[in-house]
Order: C-alpha cells, then structure tokens, then sequence
C-alpha cells in the first residue's frame, strides 16, 4: 500500500497485552475487576467530599478533582479494551483512535498538574499554616483547575493537529491495548521529526516542570517539619502529606519507568505491559489509599451511607423485597 494521507486510514490494530486466545478470559476478568474498583472507589471520594460540609476545604476540593480525573483516565482506555476482547476484534477505526489518543493525552498531563496543584497546598498548609486560608481561597483554588484543564486541553489538541497531518503505510498494528501517543506517531510513513520534538520537549516541560515544583515543595516542607519541636506535632505533618507523596511515588515512578525503558528497541510490548500500573493500578489505588490513612474520610463515608440508609426511597424500596420474599417463601 502507497504512503497516504492519514484522513484515509480507516482503521488501526491494538495488539493488546497477549496474543494468546487462552489468556483473554483472564485478561478481562481482572480488568473489569480493576475498572469497577476503580470507578467505584473514585466515585465515593466524591460523594463523599461533595456531601460533606466538614470536606469543603481546598485539600479535598483537589482530591475529588483527582478522583474525577482518575476515573476518566481509566474510562479512556479499558472499556475500549474489555470491548475487543469481548468481540475478539483488534480493530479501532482512524477517528477513535485519535479521540483515545486525545482523551488519554489529556487526563494523563491533568493528572500530572493536579497532583502539582496538590502538593503546592501541602507546601502552603504546612509552611504557612497563618496564612492558608488566605492564600488558598476559593477562587485561588477553582483557578488552579481551571489553569490545569486549559493547558491540558491545549497540550492535547496540539499533539492530535500534528498526527493528524502524518501518513500511514500498511502496517497499522499498534502494539499497545490503546492509542498511545508514542506508538502511533512510530507507525507514520511521513516524516514524524516535528511530532518526536514536540513529543519529548512537552514530555520533558510538563514531566519534569511539575515534578521539580513537587519535589521543591517537599524539601520546604520536610524542612519545615523537622523544625517542629514535639513528635507528635512532626508526625501529624507528615502524616497529611504521606497520602498525596505516595500517589505521587507511584504515578511518577511507573510513568518515568515506562518512558525511559521504552528507548529500548525490545520494550515495545513489554511498555504496554508497564503502562498498565500508571494508567490502570494507580488510578485504582488511589481511593484505598487516601481514604484508609485517612479518618476524615472515612468519618465521612460513615455518614453518607447512614443518610444514605435513612433514605425514604431506599427504605421504601427494603419493605417491598422483604414483602416479595415473604409471598415467594410459600411457593417454594
């Protein structure tokens, strides 16, 4: 097939995780496992931080934001996934596989920056403890998302305008369960020098940039710690960082993990493999790990499902399954 332009390209491959047939049940067993822990978990670290007023603060405030973006990160990329799997089809056409590409580049840099965001507000409460509510008012901290999603949009509008003019050849097998950025840009036929400086420069600015202000905003704040004069007082500090620092160990040393190892000519198929931590594992272990070392939450996880309990419809709904059970008991 002659080189053409990448609108006619009706459809790429995802060779996903394994070729072997015997493995797919396997596969999409644990994976639809890890998606509905995943939403599931997520998804009541905002029920949770929405419902309650005692969890109005900027801290938790960033926390749903990272739970909301977690979740579409993973819905980017697995359900996609589970699908072929089901239909025991590779394919995903020109158009979906630039909207992955999108969605995917998107949550993947705000993940990044609310994870920056957040340690920032540990480096102000921690730090500045005076002045944190001050400086970390409402409208400092809608701004900061707002800035976040901007940026990303941005960032990923820019990547997919420049594979969008890259040709493909016949040879539009992605080795990778999804659309990443990287693989397609190798499949092109065309020259892809531009897409390979933008690629890295970006990685290297938005990578690096908020990596850098995270680990300065935890040498002010171990700094700051250590001056504490009592150990009660240095271990209820660390304690609120001590979440956020292991998210942040996790997202960032799985994600550098894959991309430095990707140089490799050989690692093509095992990135995919290692890409799952960052884009699957992490997003799933986040809510277990903010709500287990945390007591706010689960004092107001408690709370919910007691309203949630004391709901008219709820309780409405447990009268008429106890009637049933009791009308199919005779029949039985």
């Amino acid at each position: 097939m002659e080189p053409g332009n990448g609108t006619q390209i009706s459809e790429f491959l995802l060779l996903g995780l394994s070729q072997a047939l015997e493995l797919q049940p396997l596969i999409f067993g644990l994976f639809l496992s890890m998606y509905l822990i995943t939403v599931l978990g997520n998804l009541l670290i905002i029920l949770a931080v929405s419902s309650d007023s005692h969890l109005h603060t900027p801290m938790y405030f960033f926390l749903s934001n990272l739970s909301l973006v977690d979740i579409c990160f993973t819905s980017t990329t697995v359900p996609k996934m589970l699908w072929n799997i089901q239909t025991q089809s590779k394919v995903i056409n020109y158009e979906g596989c630039i909207t992955q590409m999108y969605f995917y580049t998107l949550f993947a840099v705000l993940d990044n920056f609310i994870l920056t965001v957040m340690a920032y507000d540990r480096f102000v409460a921690i730090c500045h403890p005076l002045h944190y509510m001050v400086i970390m008012n409402p409208r400092l901290c809608g701004l900061l998302v707002l800035l976040s999603w901007m940026m990303s949009a941005m960032v990923s509008l820019l990547h997919s305008l420049m594979v969008l003019r890259l040709s493909f050849c016949s040879d539009l097998e992605i080795p990778h369960f999804f659309c990443e950025l990287n693989q397609v840009i190798q499949l092109a036929c065309s020259d892809n020098f531009l897409n390979n400086i933008l690629m890295y420069s970006s990685a290297g600015l938005l990578g690096g940039g908020p990596l850098a202000g995270i680990l300065y905003s935890y040498s002010k704040i171990l700094s700051s710690i250590c001056g504490i004069p009592s150990a009660q007082g240095k271990y209820k500090a660390f304690s609120t960082c001590a979440s956020h620092l292991s998210v942040v160990s996790l997202f960032y040393g799985t994600s550098l993990g894959v991309y430095l190892g990707s140089t490799a000519a050989h690692s093509a198929q095992s990135s995919a493999t290692t890409s799952v931590m960052y884009t699957v594992v992490t997003p799933m272990l986040n809510p277990f790990i903010y709500s287990l070392r945390n007591n706010d939450i689960k004092r107001a996880l408690q709370r919910f499902f007691g309203r949630l309990k004391n709901c008219p419809g709820i309780q409405v709904l447990s009268i008429r399954v106890r009637s049933l059970t009791k009308l199919i008991q005779p029949l039985e």
